[in-house]
């Protein structure tokens, strides 16, 4: 078997005879480069080509040599690597190679076989594969070859070919073999007489004691059997016979089916048997050779080998289901891999949240670097991705002007099936208003050095230069912003994904999907992990006052934050990872008003650990009114001609909520602006009088004459609906007028009992007790 690899360099003059007939031509520096994958019968050197994937090969310096193969001494006994113009011929394969790795050649030339089948069958339209049939054994001039593949083929092909040959044979070995021979059971067996009736108990049939042809037929149904377990081959095995298979198989691979076969040899007389012998031994011994027709030739290539990984690759991980916009993007640019899963920031136990996941293949030698064209498209792919789903919600029908009705059809069956995908929801999370992380990523292939094909890490990060991460940004610091796009890259056991796609079947394929999505998910995590660190916050106090302090620094937090939980009154806080994160601006910012717990990995759920630290927190810090001698002190007789408004507090519920327990974590007072409710107020009063204090009491309590001083900064207005949302204790009934506060503070020991009883003595029959009462401090001064 003569070696060739794809896309190789090769000098005319070493290779002309391997490749006349599918690359006649030569450039300029007479060099031949191959732009196939897979294998060929030359009849003018009468063995068999195959063209190696580039994959197998690796640059050393300024020249490409083979990957994971010994060195080997040149002339001079010094070690060098071996090169492809090494192994071409059957003679440079047996000097640089081991048994270990021509066993390898043999059986990789197999799965390769497997693959381009099975792509040929599932795109019967793509023009990559060239192919022709086989070429067939029998009589006329003939021709020896050692390929393992074509030992394959070939049993393959006959046992399709002669079922009819099977069926009669094994019929005709096991007619009569039930018959009792009575002439030798009489002669050779003991009988028992009971009563008139003669009993043998040892009949002798017609069966022969060794049927060597009928074991012929069990080793060949036996390889057969092994074709289909380990290489997804399809060969019908219609016969009931007990097969070789497991540890017994393994020692018939081992030698002793050749031992075996060479045993039984001469028990055989007709074409048919014979031929059968000829290929079971040549699969025991690929180095016996086995006659096969060269009248015609044979191939089987792939023109263009990246397709057919991109094809095994998008079979393997990949979504068939995906809207034109996304796969077939709308300027023309067409994405190699894309498919949902889940979002890289809800808990691992959240599994409603999906994202789109956007991969591109790259068929490269090993150790090839990206180039910035490909870094460049893959950033517009996922940018496309991003207005389409911004498109898919705009409810405006700018972006679908001009469209045809199968568009809109289209548009509208998308929108069913994909309106829970939002990149930014702003039904869940009009606040924060961030982007959700897109998972954007390369694939490459890569080769074991042990040149295995099934590996407990089939997937691992590409090593350039030591990082396999791009970052795209418009603004520092922002992750979870539209600009900001994280581009990984990775490698994948391309052996394992021979292995799999060539085996096609069903249930192994959505095995590996399930596992390797997962596997993406973990690796991309780590990716924006190390980048970034990562923090889960709660509001200390009211979740409103949490949200309006957001809202108040809306600028300082943009593309920092987003509530990818369930909890929505827990926060995702992503700051780019520096020495002392805890010291920057921003967390101490944060810190002051939220519970911040760091997070180490990306899929745990922060919110009961917050919940704990808020009931914590609030337990240890409710609100105690500040010693009276420890207060400010402020003196009457300076605020003699301001206004003092002076009201009451239904409870304890209702004292908290005005010291804090509200949505806005501030010191408010309300009173009732609603007409048809006693003790009302006018709101232009009391802007007219301008309060500058506020002295408050528990309703029911005046006369113990305890009270609290606040000063007051600035006036507001609350609707019912605001009232609500803003923790009002009790059932809100129409507007009302709020003060807000600065402090608590002192004017000294008031009687306010006395100046209660007073003003109701008054007013009488108009004195509301719960309506609040407004003095100058003049007035004030006669009570303390």
């Amino acid at each position: 078997m003569r070696i060739l690899f794809e896309e190789h360099q090769y000098r005319a003059d070493e290779i002309a005879e391997e490749v006349k007939d599918i690359c006649p031509l030569h450039d300029i520096e007479k060099k031949i480069s191959i732009s196939y994958v897979g294998y060929f019968y030359n009849p003018e050197i009468k063995d068999c080509v195959f063209i190696l994937p580039k994959v197998l090969l690796k640059d050393e310096g300024d020249k490409e040599v083979v990957a994971n193969i010994p060195k080997v001494k040149d002339d001079n006994g010094e070690e060098r690597s071996v090169t492809p113009e090494d192994i071409v011929s059957p003679e440079g394969q047996q000097r640089c190679l081991t048994k270990e790795y021509r066993k390898f050649i043999y059986e990789f030339a197999v799965w390769i076989y497997r693959t381009l089948s099975v792509y040929r069958h599932q795109h019967p339209a793509s023009n990559a594969i060239y192919y022709r049939p086989m070429p067939q054994e029998g009589s006329g001039k003939r021709q020896k070859t050692s390929t393992f593949l074509d030992v394959i083929l070939s049993l393959i092909r006959f046992n399709r070919e002669n079922q009819s040959f099977f069926l009669f044979t094994i019929k005709n070995l096991h007619s009569g073999n039930n018959k009792i021979n009575w002439t030798r059971t009489i002669n050779h067996s003991q009988c028992f007489i009971q009563g008139k009736e003669t009993v043998y108990l040892d009949p002798v049939n017609k069966k022969r004691c060794i049927n060597f042809e009928e074991e012929l037929f069990v080793i060949f149904f036996s390889i057969l059997n092994y074709l289909n377990e380990n290489y997804g081959f399809n060969a019908p095995i219609n016969c009931q016979y007990e097969l070789i298979k497991g540890k017994r198989f393994a020692a018939y691979m081992n030698g002793m089916g050749k031992v075996r076969l060479k045993q039984i040899r001469y028990k055989y007389f007709s074409d048919k048997t014979l031929q059968m012998w000829d290929m079971c031994y040549a699969f025991f011994d690929s180095a016996y050779r086995i006659a096969v027709n060269v009248n015609q030739k044979e191939y089987l290539l792939a023109k263009s080998f990246e397709h057919v990984f991109e094809a095994m690759i998008d079979e393997l991980i990949g979504e068939n289901d995906i809207p034109k916009g996304l796969k077939e993007q709308r300027d023309g640019k067409r994405v190699d891999h894309i498919y949902t899963y889940d979002a890289l920031t809800n808990d691992d136990e959240q599994r409603d949240q999906q994202i789109y996941y956007i991969g591109d293949s790259k068929y490269y030698k090993n150790g090839h670097k990206l180039g910035r064209e490909s870094i460049y498209k893959q950033y517009t792919y996922a940018r496309n991705v991003i207005q389409w789903n911004i498109d898919l919600f705009m409810d405006g029908g700018n972006q679908r002007k001009g469209w045809t009705d199968e568009e809109k059809k289209d548009y509208a069956d998308d929108k069913e099936k994909y309106g829970k995908i939002r990149l930014r929801n702003d039904e869940q999370d009009p606040l924060t208003e961030g982007y959700n992380v897109i998972p954007n990523f390369f694939i490459s292939a890569f080769v074991n050095e042990n040149r295995s094909y099934v590996e407990k890490e089939n997937i691992k990060p590409h090593d350039d230069n030591g990082d396999n991460t791009y970052i795209s940004s418009q603004f520092d610091n922002r992750l979870f912003d539209r600009d900001t796009l994280i581009l990984s890259h990775y490698d994948v056991n391309f052996l394992y994904v021979v292995y799999l796609y060539a085996r096609n079947k069903s249930a192994e394929k959505t095995e590996w999907k399930r596992k390797v999505r997962d596997i993406f998910r973990k690796e991309i995590r780590k990716v924006i992990e190390e980048k970034y660190d990562f923090y889960a916050m709660k509001a200390k106090g009211n979740p409103l006052a949490g949200e309006q302090f957001i809202k108040d620094n809306f600028k300082d937090l943009q593309g920092k934050l987003y509530r990818p939980y369930d909890d929505k009154n827990t926060y995702l806080l992503a700051l780019e990872r520096k020495e002392d994160n805890a010291k920057s601006y921003t967390y101490s910012m944060l810190n002051d008003f939220f519970e911040i717990e760091k997070i180490d990995h990306l899929g745990t759920n922060p919110t009961p650990t917050l919940d704990e630290k808020v009931k914590t927190y609030q337990e240890e810090h409710p609100y105690t009114p500040t010693p009276n001698d420890w207060l400010p002190r402020y003196y009457l007789e300076r605020y003699a001609n301001e206004y003092f408004v002076i009201g009451s507090y239904h409870d304890q519920a209702h004292w908290d909520w005005i010291t804090g327990k509200n949505d806005r974590g501030t010191l408010i007072y309300n009173v009732r602006l609603n007409a048809s409710r006693s003790g009302t107020q006018v709101k232009s009063h009391i802007r007219k009088l301008k309060p500058r204090f506020a002295i408050l009491y528990e309703e029911g309590h005046e006369r113990e004459n305890r009270y609290h001083v606040f000063r007051i900064h600035d006036y507001a207005e609350m609707t019912e609906d605001r009232m609500r949302k803003a923790l009002y204790p009790r059932e809100p009934k129409g507007e009302y007028f709020i003060f807000r506060f600065d402090e608590e503070i002192s004017f000294g020991r008031l009687d306010i009992a006395a100046y209660i009883s007073h003003c109701r003595q008054e007013q009488g029959n108009e004195f509301v007790a719960s309506a609040p009462l407004y003095s100058k401090g003049e007035e004030l001064m006669k009570y303390k």
